[in-house]
């Protein structure tokens, strides 16, 4: 189930590489990837994950960026790789990079530079984050959606959050107004239990009052019926 919709737009990948002969034993069979991560205007994006997808075995390969929006892989050459950028519980396809196989005593000698930009989403929904009818307990398959989204936070360390409660339009408005701020409040308080600082947290029941489908139809109900994560 997608939590985190991440808009991504293709710029040119360079993968520049040259094999040269060496006469060594211990002649490295991988290949040396730079990758640099910005936004549309070239600034830097620090603490974004990139997964490197293996198309042959499957195996991950994951980089985390620095202050500067960089970091360095080393990938088994031989292989075509998906590269992805990790949302939350979710990474969204963005481009390929082929390395193709080495023979002999060739090697990688010059890295392969890929060059990603993207615009990180201000809002989320919180998929699979349920409540027991008409109470603000959360059910259990809740927590592990909840767990990764501390683990987000945990790595977004500079970002605050406004956590905000929906319903459908079952009840009165006041009810459900109160409704939706119990059930922000839960998750907050989840969120608190767990390590997050209180100030980056803040929690708004929106009752009824944004519906994103139509209530007419129990499908419609339900997608009212979330809880939505505002970067602030």
């Amino acid at each position: 189930m997608k939590i985190i919709y991440l808009l991504l737009f293709l710029i040119p990948v360079f993968a520049k590489a040259q094999t040269s002969p060496v006469q060594n034993a211990a002649i490295p069979k991988d290949a040396p990837v730079n990758v640099s991560v910005t936004d549309f205007k070239k600034n830097p994006l620090s603490n974004e994950i990139v997964v490197f997808k293996s198309k042959m075995s499957a195996k991950e390969y994951q980089g985390l960026t620095n202050d500067g929006g960089k970091f360095s892989v080393r990938l088994p050459a031989g292989d075509i790789y998906d590269i992805s950028i990790l949302g939350f519980n979710d990474s969204t396809s963005y481009n390929v990079l082929k390395i193709p196989a080495l023979t002999g005593n060739a090697y990688y000698k010059t890295p392969f530079d890929i060059s990603l930009e993207f615009l990180a989403p201000k809002t989320f929904v919180l998929d699979d984050v349920n409540f027991e009818t008409g109470k603000a307990a959360l059910e259990e398959e809740s927590f592990p959606v909840l767990d990764e989204l501390v683990a987000y936070l945990n790595r977004k360390d500079d970002e605050r959050i406004e956590l905000g409660g929906h319903t459908d339009n079952v009840g009165t408005p006041v009810n459900n107004l109160k409704l939706s701020q119990e059930r922000a409040n839960t998750v907050r308080a989840y969120l608190l239990m767990k390590g997050i600082d209180p100030g980056r947290v803040t929690a708004v029941g929106y009752g009824l009052s944004q519906p994103v489908s139509d209530n007419k139809t129990e499908e419609g109900r339900a997608q009212n019926r979330r809880t939505e994560v505002k970067i602030l």
